[in-house]
């Protein structure tokens, strides 16, 4: 039974740090999405920056077992997108309106992503929730 308590606990600290490495993830999705149309604060310059998490692996040695955590959030150095805006006051002497680099439909399916990878954490949490109680039962018996 000692084993399998050990087993218990290293499941739900695996699951834990998954849960709040995508819960990081989604923050940082969110955020991108929010700024998806925001524009530079003077004519001509740089406007929102896309954001890439990533994520990092340790061992947990309370758990003896490697971990997930939510890594260096990392700017994205792809292109902004350029609008032909003249009336903008963020537009450039050209005429010219920086966009930020987030595509939505991208942010979308990694938002997607995220949820599932979220849920099935804690489909692991909750199915080893479950077993120590029936573990706990049969004991009783």
């Amino acid at each position: 039974m000692a084993d399998d308590a050990g087993d218990f606990a290293r499941s739900m600290g695996i699951a834990t740090s998954g849960l709040r490495a995508q819960a990081g993830r989604m923050r940082v999705i969110s955020e991108n999405i929010a700024n998806a149309d925001s524009t530079a604060q003077k004519p001509g310059g740089d406007p929102y920056r896309r954001k890439v998490p990533t994520f990092t692996s340790a061992l947990d040695r309370s758990l003896d077992a490697r971990t997930v955590a939510l890594g260096r959030v990392k700017p994205d150095t792809s292109a902004f997108r350029l609008k032909y805006e003249p009336t903008n006051p963020a537009a450039d002497a050209a005429g010219n309106v920086k966009y930020p680099n987030v595509n939505s439909m991208i942010e979308m399916t990694d938002m997607r992503s995220a949820q599932r990878s979220y849920e099935a954490n804690l489909n692991v949490i909750s199915a080893t929730r479950r077993m120590i109680q029936r573990t706990l039962d049969i004991l009783k018996a």
